[in-house]
C-alpha cells in the first residue's frame, strides 16, 4: 500500500474499528500524522512569533493547530486498533502503552509483527 492509500484508506474508514490493517497502511498513516503535526505546530508558531506574543490571534492559532491534530485522533486509534486486530490481539492493548517505557516498547512490537493468516478479526489485508 501506497502513501497515499494509505492516507485515503484511513480517512474514508474514519472510525471503523473493525477489521485489520497492513503494516504498511498503519505505519504510513502514522508518518502523514505526524507530518501534519510537525507541520502545523510550526506553521502556528512562526506565525504567533511573527505576531510577536500571545495575544487573540496567537491563542486562535493554537487552538486551529490543536484541532488538526485532533481531527486526526479518531482516524489514528481506528487504524492502530484495525493493526492490533490485524496481529490477533484486542483494541484494548492500546492501554498497555500506558505503562511507561515497557508499555510503548511492546506496542511497537505487537504494531510491527504482521500476520499472514487467518483470524478472528477476519482475512489478512495486503
Amino acid at each position: 500500500m501506497t502513501f497515499t492509500d494509505s492516507v485515503r484508506s484511513c480517512i474514508n474508514k474514519y472510525a471503523t474499528f473493525s477489521g485489520r490493517a497492513s503494516r504498511s497502511e498503519f505505519w504510513w498513516f502514522w508518518l502523514f500524522t505526524f507530518i501534519v503535526q510537525i507541520v502545523s505546530l510550526t506553521i502556528f508558531s512562526v506565525i504567533g512569533y511573527l505576531l510577536g506574543g500571545y495575544d487573540g490571534c496567537t491563542i486562535s492559532l493554537s487552538i486551529c493547530s490543536v484541532l488538526c491534530i485532533l481531527l486526526l485522533t479518531v482516524p489514528y486509534l481506528s487504524v492502530l486498533v484495525r493493526r492490533l486486530h490485524d496481529t490477533n490481539h484486542s483494541g484494548w492493548w492500546y492501554f498497555i502503552s500506558l505503562i511507561p517505557l515497557i508499555g510503548t516498547i511492546w506496542l511497537i512490537i505487537l504494531l510491527a509483527t504482521d500476520s499472514d493468516e487467518e483470524n478472528k478479526y477476519g482475512l489478512p489485508v495486503y
